[in-house]
């Protein structure tokens, strides 16, 4: 009986993409009901593919969550955006995400044109509906169904929850039927390693000025778990000595609040108590050079 219920679902993957700040990791962190992709109101905060599994009786949808697509002549920020179009490659549906509110033309022109050139479906997300006025939202529909064969445009919150459910249903109707591709109990691949990175860069993307979250990557150099305890050991890099004293703040302040509010997420996530120890180091020369690229994951 069970089989047969297997045979009959849908089941692939989906490439989130759009550019920075359109969204793409508030709504997979809302489908799954719990944070694995970072967010910030900084822009191209997403660096690394992060898959996450939702589960539905109907189907398995395996979204991929990609760094925002944008025009750069900055070396780091070219290898991001090649990673996201790589999505485009590797997925069985493409969900694209507008900022309905904050419009970037020339992201979503270099979007368009790198559909044409696929035969994928394609979901349209108007996102952030609950920023904007209806009449705008009706406005966005007419103009986008004018520029490409959408399978579905679907005006939405992901922040506040509105549609998002729509989002499901069309995603999950261009899906091909097949079995599911992870166990039904999983919801992301990452490990619990890349997550802590993953948090830790949140925090300081969001405490940080300007210039600091662009010119930094981390790095967990030891994650080790004793019976009551995690012991994290993790590395904040940057290009420049002025940037390490800005992580590391007046008598350490900075870095104790960037390690605290860390490490209440991380207990959050692991339903562990948790030692964190972070380590501020200037790498310089490390967005130039390939090898300390693929070390830092990027």
């Amino acid at each position: 009986m069970n089989k047969k219920v297997e045979k009959s679902i849908r089941s692939g993957f989906v490439g989130i993409i759009g550019a920075p700040n359109a969204g793409k990791s508030t709504l997979l962190n809302q489908v799954l009901g719990q944070k694995i992709s970072i967010t910030s109101k900084k822009p191209q905060t997403t660096r690394d593919r992060i898959l996450g599994i939702v589960n539905r009786p109907s189907s398995q949808i395996i979204f991929v969550d990609t760094p925002g697509i944008h025009k750069s002549s900055n070396l780091l920020n070219k290898r991001i955006v090649d990673q996201a179009m790589l999505a485009l490659e590797d997925v069985d549906v493409i969900l694209f995400m507008v900022d309905a509110d904050s419009r970037n033309y020339s992201a979503e022109k270099l979007i368009i044109s790198q559909l044409k050139k696929t035969s994928k479906p394609v979901v349209l997300a108007l996102n952030k509906i609950d920023l904007v006025k209806k009449a705008q939202v009706y406005s966005l529909v007419e103009e986008f169904q004018k520029l490409y064969n959408f399978k579905a445009i679907v005006p939405v919150s992901a922040k506040k929850d509105i549609q998002v459910k729509n989002i499901l249903e069309e995603v999950e109707q261009s899906l091909a039927k097949g079995p599911r591709l992870f166990p039904e109990e999983t919801f992301t691949d990452v490990s619990e390693k890349f997550m802590v990175k993953e948090i830790i860069r949140e925090k300081v993307f969001r405490l940080t000025g300007m210039e600091i979250p662009y010119s930094s990557a981390v790095t967990v150099d030891s994650f080790e778990v004793e019976k009551k305890l995690i012991i994290i050991h993790a590395s904040i890099h940057v290009i420049r000595d002025s940037q390490k004293g800005i992580i590391i703040g007046k008598k350490g302040s900075m870095l104790k609040k960037i390690g605290a509010k860390a490490r209440k997420d991380i207990e959050q996530m692991t339903g562990q108590k948790v030692l964190l120890k972070l380590f501020v180091k200037v790498t310089k020369n490390w967005i130039s050079n390939s090898r300390i690229l693929n070390e830092f994951g990027y």
